[in-house]
């Protein structure tokens, strides 16, 4: 599906080459990399970036490998993992918004799968991330949740590779649950699932222990009718930020035309950029403040 919105085009060190969706504020006050869930393809959170950009947000929306304006699809000839979506595709991200964003400091969000790949990023490269926004997402961990999905996600978690081993990739589309999903990407994350811990093969850098020293401020929104995401599997996610301040606020269905579930939130975003702006200004209020007392301090 087009769109009207300006691109900023990045290639890989293995020649991936995929358009960043830019949402242009006037006057920004933030920039946001924002990255899309599981199947789900940049275009599809433009009515959240531009609702952000009427809060001064700019935000540039990552495309995953194999998606919309991605060069390459997944298949038995074509395969990739959390390793290249993490060093390959949003290191080279990270490069081109190092000229092209306001503020090269940046906001790194993201929504399900890519809540977790947000603060995976932010633990490779800290420097880079002023504020982690996670938004309907959690860790897909299955003994962080209760009831008949405690006991489904364990097959799931095998299901999914064997389907992805046999057909050569992931046919999301036809099962009814992601779009069409690499064998690696759909390995990682079944993996994190079983063991509660993120160490994808081939990635050199100790994530856990990234996550755990991160100490970038952190907003955790979760949908209050949610169930792919319940409390306990962001609670799971939040945990792993042993030393960043992490503030969670739950987005319920007033305000929207239904259900405050995994996706209604990006067509009717308003009350989920609210909450973003809320702690966006206590954020502020709180720099203010603490640089008001350390002027005063001096002149004591």
């Amino acid at each position: 599906m087009p769109h009207q919105q300006p691109v900023v085009p990045v290639a890989t060190s293995d020649d991936h080459r995929f358009d960043l969706i830019h949402v242009p504020a006037g006057q920004a006050r933030h920039s946001l990399l924002f990255l899309p869930g599981m199947g789900l393809s940049a275009r599809q959170y433009i009515p959240f970036a531009q609702a952000l950009a009427g809060r001064g947000v700019e935000t540039y929306i990552h495309e995953w490998r194999g998606i919309g304006s991605s060069s390459l699809r997944a298949s038995r000839a074509v395969d990739w993992g959390y390793r290249e979506l993490l060093a390959a595709d949003l290191q080279a991200a990270l490069t081109e918004l190092a000229t092209h964003a306001t503020h090269p400091q940046l906001l790194i969000g993201g929504h399900s799968l890519g809540s977790q790949l947000a603060c995976l990023l932010a633990a490779m490269r800290p420097q880079a991330c002023s504020g982690l926004l996670i938004v309907a997402g959690g860790a897909p961990y299955w003994r962080a949740y209760s009831g008949w999905m405690r006991w489904a996600l364990p097959a799931i978690f095998f299901g999914m590779p064997a389907i992805s081993a046999a057909a050569g990739h992931y046919p999301g589309r036809s099962l009814g649950f992601a779009g069409r999903e690499s064998r690696g990407v759909i390995r990682d994350w079944a993996a994190s699932g079983r063991s509660g811990v993120y160490a994808p093969g081939a990635l050199s850098d100790d994530l856990e222990a990234g996550l755990a020293r991160l100490e970038c401020p952190t907003l955790a929104l979760r949908m209050a009718d949610d169930w792919f995401v319940p409390q306990s599997s962001l609670d799971w996610l939040a945990g792993k930020l042993a030393r960043a301040p992490v503030v969670q606020g739950v987005v319920r269905r007033e305000g929207l035309s239904g259900p405050a579930d995994h996706y209604r939130w990006m067509r009717e975003p308003e009350t989920t950029v609210t909450a973003v702006f809320d702690w966006l200004g206590s954020r502020e209020k709180t720099g203010q403040s603490e640089a008001a007392s350390a002027a005063a301090t001096r002149r004591a």
